[in-house]
């Protein structure tokens, strides 16, 4: 999906780069397939604010989306391609052959009429969700499970990828955006293909108030706190602050905050590459 710049017509336009919505085909979403959920605005059950810099923000209404794809053996139809303000991929309406209607995330290349099938059994073309064991070495893939059943935790971004690179035993060795090269079980499904709307990272908001449309409120700086506030806090003038660090004080940029003993650290087997 290409991304348009707009003529510098006013200031907040000037900077402004957003995709085309060319591929969207439903401006009205499913309605069994919606529901309105409440924003907390950072706060708990108790109103205190637990979660700075949230509020505001445009109404929104939840698309459930099948991150389990168990429908096996059943093909489904895509009938749309629509927007989905929660998240920055396109999602794809499918229209299964029992009936049945689910949301998914479009993967790039999936068109409207399109058939696709989520087993064992499926080819493995754009769509199409099946067990890593059943994936050809070198294949593209996004939407991973992490334990078999329980749902694409991995990979869910606009343009996001991963690659297949081999298998050890009942593992595949799955190379992440990241560059994280790591094994998941043979018996995870993935979903053939990359996320959509990869131009999603070429759009640029223009003006903050767009950055206030999504829910996203000003973030005060550390430097410009008061020691009691935050340790980069405080000084005389314009100080730097000292090294980055968080407001509980644990260093930033660079300092490694992953526990060395979690139980995960034995499937990766070579770290994300540093910016």
């Amino acid at each position: 999906m290409p991304v348009r710049k707009l003529r510098p017509t006013t200031p907040g336009q000037r900077h402004k780069i957003i995709g085309t919505f060319d591929t969207i085909t439903a401006s009205v979403p499913e309605k069994s397939l919606v529901f309105g959920f409440r924003k907390s605005g950072g706060r708990n059950h108790d109103g205190k604010m637990t979660m700075r810099y949230i509020g505001g923000g445009h109404k929104r209404k939840f698309r459930v989306i099948d991150f389990k794809r168990e429908k096996d053996g059943v093909p489904a139809t895509v009938k749309t391609i629509e927007y989905d303000p929660n998240r920055s991929a396109r999602i794809a309406l499918l229209f299964y052959a029992d009936g049945e209607k689910r949301y998914i995330l479009a993967p790039n290349g999936l068109q409207v009429g399109q058939t696709v099938l989520s087993g064992a059994e499926a080819a493995p073309e754009i769509g199409n969700s099946l067990p890593l064991q059943n994936i050809p070495l070198g294949t593209i893939v996004h939407n991973l499970e992490l334990n078999p059943g329980q749902g694409a935790v991995l990979v869910r971004s606009a343009g996001t990828f991963a690659q297949l690179t081999s298998r050890e035993g009942k593992y595949a060795i799955i190379k992440l955006p990241s560059g994280e090269t790591r094994m998941i079980l043979s018996a995870c499904k993935a979903t053939i293909g990359s996320v959509g709307n990869s131009d999603h990272a070429l759009e640029r908001s223009g003006k903050a108030g767009r950055s206030r449309w999504l829910g996203r409120r000003p973030r005060t700086r550390a430097v410009a706190m008061n020691p009691v506030d935050h340790p980069m806090g405080g000084g005389e003038g314009r100080a730097s602050g000292g090294h980055p660090r968080s407001r509980k004080g644990l260093l930033a940029k660079g300092y490694k905050t992953r526990t060395p003993k979690k139980a995960s650290s034995k499937y990766i087997i070579e770290r994300k590459k540093k910016k």
